[in-house]
């Protein structure tokens, strides 16, 4: 069996500031933006990394998501519990001052774990958890 993880979704309640963070912050490349206003699908990903995408999308656009569902979407993104990710980096220092100087929230700075990795770990504007572990 031959299977690869093509694309992981994040949720956006503001596209602008979520391509910001990811194109200008993170440096991937845009390579599509459909649709308009709040309703924007933008695919991201790391530059020579082609096969690897993150899909930013407005969240509970899924017409059987009931209003429920909605309201506890919109309730656990506004406290950053919702969407996260875990990103990998050589340089890991080197990355979480690009990061912060971006303006991200810092959620914790450059860490060496008991589990034996070591990261840091930011939210974007749309909450989600943004974890980045230090290659060896």
């Amino acid at each position: 069996m031959d299977i690869t993880i093509h694309t992981s979704f994040l949720p956006h309640d503001d596209p602008d500031a979520s391509l910001a963070f990811y194109r200008d912050t993170l440096g991937f490349e845009v390579r599509s933006d459909f649709g308009q206003g709040k309703m924007r699908w933008i695919t991201v990903g790391p530059v020579g990394q082609p096969d690897t995408s993150i899909l930013l999308a407005p969240p509970a656009a899924d017409p059987g998501v009931t209003e429920d569902e909605r309201r506890t979407i919109a309730e656990m993104m506004a406290k950053g519990t919702y969407g996260w990710i875990l990103l990998a980096t050589r340089d890991l220092d080197g990355t979480f001052e690009k990061v912060q100087a971006g303006d991200a929230e810092v959620v914790q700075e450059p860490t060496e774990q008991p589990y034996g990795i070591r990261d840091c770990a930011f939210r974007d504007p749309a909450g989600n958890l943004v974890r980045i572990q230090e290659l060896r």
